[in-house]
């Protein structure tokens, strides 16, 4: 099996299809015309440019070089998720970039090194794919939970109060809180989750198979890919949260001014 490759002529083609949706968006008039205009256009360009970047990058396979991109990866997702959630930048910083670096270690190290078995750990064909999935999986949990956690906090203060007041620890006290972030944050995972395969063919797996991958290999990283998004996506979260609340509570557990503004 061999990879067709789409050119750049077919590639402006099927861009048209694009107009689909922006047609309906203009007609609706709902306010994100400029959105998906501006949104199309940056992603043609910033994946063109990581196109060519990733090219020499893997020629290269140097394990700094491939370290210091992650790190890059590692600051774009924690600015993205600090301009996407309503909490101030003093509280959630050095937390998410802490839950970000621990977690996509931990758990593609696991991947690389015991699961996959490679000799070399930090080859950029393996290294870099595996963090971008696993940063990119991590950025939009802990933007939807950390948010979540916060915004109910704050809005059902007088429960935490309450909880806390009678006799409850603060860990305790903030169970409710956790409980209803961690669901809105995973639910539609684990529905993806259980339909895959069946109603859905993840983009993973379709990738590999046009790649020349046969379904059977195609099928076993893909399985591996859900596990390991799932998992460190999980332990980023516990992590973010749990060190932002040093900033987040007083020293009687009182909720200090989190929120931005």
């Amino acid at each position: 099996m061999h990879t067709i490759d789409i050119s750049y002529t077919s590639l402006a083609v099927g861009l048209f299809l694009l107009l689909i949706p922006a047609y309906y968006i203009w007609r609706y008039q709902t306010g994100l015309l400029r959105g998906i205009c501006v949104g199309a256009l940056r992603m043609i360009a910033q994946m063109l440019f990581i196109g060519v970047y990733l090219r020499y990058l893997f020629q290269w396979d140097n394990p700094w070089v491939n370290c210091l991109w992650v790190l890059v990866m590692v600051v774009i997702a924690t600015e993205t998720a600090l301009s996407r959630t309503g909490i101030k930048r003093s509280v959630l910083m050095v937390p998410l970039i802490v839950g970000f670096i621990v977690s996509s270690l931990l758990v593609g190290m696991y991947f690389l090194g015991i699961v996959l078995q490679l000799d070399n750990v930090f080859s950029a064909q393996y290294f870099i794919p595996i963090f971008g999935i696993l940063l990119g999986n991590m950025l939009s949990v802990n933007v939807i939970a950390v948010d979540s956690f916060y915004s109910n906090l704050l809005r059902e203060q007088n429960l935490y109060y309450f909880l806390l007041g009678n006799g409850a620890s603060r860990s305790e006290s903030l169970q409710p809180f956790m409980r209803m972030a961690i669901a809105k944050a995973f639910s539609p995972a684990i529905a993806n989750m259980a339909v895959m395969g069946l109603v859905a063919l993840p983009g993973t797996m379709i990738g590999q198979i046009l790649g020349g991958s046969s379904p059977n290999v195609a099928i076993k990283y893909q399985i591996m890919i859900v596990v390991i998004t799932m998992s460190a996506s999980m332990l980023s979260l516990i992590i973010s949260i749990w060190l932002s609340q040093r900033k987040a509570f007083d020293g009687y557990g009182r909720i200090r001014q989190v929120a931005k503004g």
